[in-house]
């Protein structure tokens, strides 16, 4: 396997960090910068084959979140498993839509895991020691996916880019995990 290039332009990287230099609310993610001079819009894609639903929705407008399409968000981001869903941190859904306008593309995510309740954890801690006991899944402040087109090691670069919360990189399985909890990189 040939690890592509990250194709985050430059001017693009130097276009979001002047926005983040313009504008900080305490209230907002980091990553919120990075989506500030969008049309004062921000915007999430994404399709699960679990459930075989798509995603394509605005979420904020002029400085407000949409609630009905939070609602519509939380709802997607469900553990498919129980069928069950709860409010999904507002920091990851900007971490995610500012990680899919730096890397400049219309694709959407495949989110592979969103949301997790409590049981469905301990039965992923089951089968694999890379779940953590204690993992943000369960509140609602992490998410796994991959896009088509984009090498793990592209989307981890481009989210690590919004310096706002957890970027782990799973080159093996394919796919990377964005949170809203500390700064931080892992893996490979």
């Amino acid at each position: 396997m040939t690890n592509k290039p990250t194709v985050i332009s430059r001017r693009g990287v130097l276009r979001a960090f002047a926005a983040t230099a313009l504008v900080a609310a305490p209230t907002y993610s980091n990553a919120a910068g990075f989506l500030r001079g969008a049309g004062d819009i921000r915007r999430l894609k994404m399709y699960s084959r679990r459930t075989g639903e798509s995603l394509d929705v605005i979420y904020w407008i002029e400085g407000d979140y949409i609630k009905d399409a939070l609602t519509e968000v939380n709802w997607f981001m469900r553990d498919w498993r129980r069928d069950r869903s709860r409010a999904i941190d507002t920091r990851t859904v900007d971490i995610i839509a500012a990680t899919q306008q730096l890397l400049n593309t219309s694709t959407p995510f495949l989110m592979l895991s969103g949301y997790r309740t409590p049981e469905t954890n301990a039965l992923l801690r089951k089968r694999s020691r890379g779940v953590a006991k204690n993992s943000l899944h369960m509140k609602g402040q992490a998410v796994d996916l991959r896009m088509q087109g984009k090498s793990v090691r592209q989307v981890a670069t481009a989210a690590a880019s919004c310096a706002a919360g957890g970027v782990g990189r799973y080159s093996r399985s394919n796919f990377v995990h964005l949170d809203c909890g500390e700064k931080r990189l892992w893996g490979r």
